[in-house]
C-alpha cells in the first residue's frame, strides 16, 4: 500500500472517530476515474439545516464538503508526475425529500487547492481550481443514515490562467450521516 493511500485511510479513521466532538454531521468515501486518472476521496460534512422552497414533499438544503483526494495516473512518461493531492471545500445544494429519505438531487461548486499542476502530460494551470459537479443518489438505512451516489465533477481553473485544461471524473460516493 502506497505511502500517500495509508495517510487518506488515517485521516478518514480520525475523521470518523472525532466526528461528534466536533459536531461533524456526516463523512463520507468516493471513488472514481475520468481522463486516464483514478481518485479517491474523504471528506466531513456539515448540514446548513435549511429547507429552502419546501413544498408538501421536497426541499432545497444542503451542507458544506470538506475534503482531501489523490489522484493517480498510471500510464505516464517518464519524468511526468503520476499522482495529486487536493483539498476541497465545496457548498452543496441538495433537493430532498422533507422526510429525508429516498431519492436526492444535488449540484455545487467549490474551490480545491492541488500540490501540483501537472498530472501525467495533463497541465492544469495553476494550483488553485474550481469543483463543480451533477450527483444524484439514494439515502437509506436506520435513521436514513446511510447515502449512496453517482456524481460527475469537473475540474478547471476557470480561465484564470492559461491553459484552462480540465479534468472530468465519475464518482460513487457513500456517505454515513451521525
Amino acid at each position: 500500500m502506497n505511502r500517500k493511500l495509508s495517510s487518506l485511510i488515517a485521516a478518514a479513521i480520525f475523521a470518523l472517530a472525532g466526528a461528534p466532538a466536533l459536531a461533524i454531521d456526516s463523512v463520507a468515501v468516493e471513488g472514481g476515474s475520468g481522463d486516464s486518472t483514478d481518485m479517491g476521496r474523504v471528506a466531513i460534512q456539515w448540514d446548513w439545516n435549511q429547507h429552502w422552497f419546501q413544498g408538501k414533499d421536497w426541499h432545497l438544503g444542503g451542507y458544506w464538503d470538506l475534503g482531501i483526494g489523490h489522484w493517480r495516473r498510471s500510464s505516464t512518461l517518464p519524468g511526468q508526475n503520476e499522482d495529486i493531492t487536493e483539498i476541497g471545500l465545496t457548498p452543496v445544494f441538495r433537493l430532498q425529500q422533507n422526510s429525508l429519505t429516498g431519492p436526492y438531487f444535488e449540484a455545487a461548486i467549490g474551490f480545491h487547492v492541488m500540490s501540483r499542476t501537472r498530472i501525467g502530460d495533463k497541465r492544469m494551470g495553476t494550483l488553485f481550481q474550481f469543483g463543480d459537479h451533477l450527483g444524484a443518489g439514494y439515502r437509506f438505512g436506520a435513521k436514513s443514515a446511510f447515502d449512496l451516489s453517482y456524481r460527475f465533477q469537473h475540474l478547471s481553473n476557470a480561465n484564470i490562467k492559461k491553459p484552462n485544461n480540465g479534468i472530468n471524473f465519475h464518482q460513487i460516493r457513500l456517505q454515513y450521516h451521525f
